[in-house]
């Protein structure tokens, strides 16, 4: 699976999505969301809810790839986020690192970053994703 299968399968699905899958492999996955001036707070800080949906996108990302497949009905079952330090810019980027997969569950740690200050993250997030149950045949 590559980045842009899973970016195809969303614009296919979601043409609004903004979020980018930048890479994937089946222990890592990592995301990217250009931001608007609806997720840029005053003073030039990137709100909240933009950090973690960057999150959560790069955790879905990451059950792709622990899973094998694109599977657009995995949902969140928990994300959790820690500010480390203000973020700036107009874009965010988080890496999602695989923890444990089990069949119907991917759980991982995220970092997030602004373009130019990767080794400075601005926050971090912990969360997991649910795999639908597989349907009877």
């Amino acid at each position: 699976m590559k980045p842009s299968d899973i970016n195809e399968a969303i614009a296919a699905a979601w043409p609004e999505a903004r979020c980018v899958c930048e890479a994937v492999s089946p222990t890592s996955a990592s995301a990217r969301i250009d931001l608007g001036t609806a997720e840029i707070r005053p003073g030039g800080y990137i709100s909240g809810p933009a950090q973690f949906a960057a999150a959560d996108s790069a955790l879905w990302f990451l059950t792709f790839g622990a899973a094998g497949r694109i599977e657009p009905l995995a949902l969140t079952g928990d994300l959790s986020i820690r500010f480390l330090a203000p973020a700036q810019g107009l874009a965010i980027h988080a890496r999602a690192d695989l923890n444990r997969a089990t069949a119907r569950t991917v759980i991982g740690t995220v970092t997030l970053w602004t373009p130019g200050n990767e080794v400075e993250p601005c926050a971090t997030a912990q969360g997991s994703y649910v795999l639908p149950k597989p349907t009877p045949r």
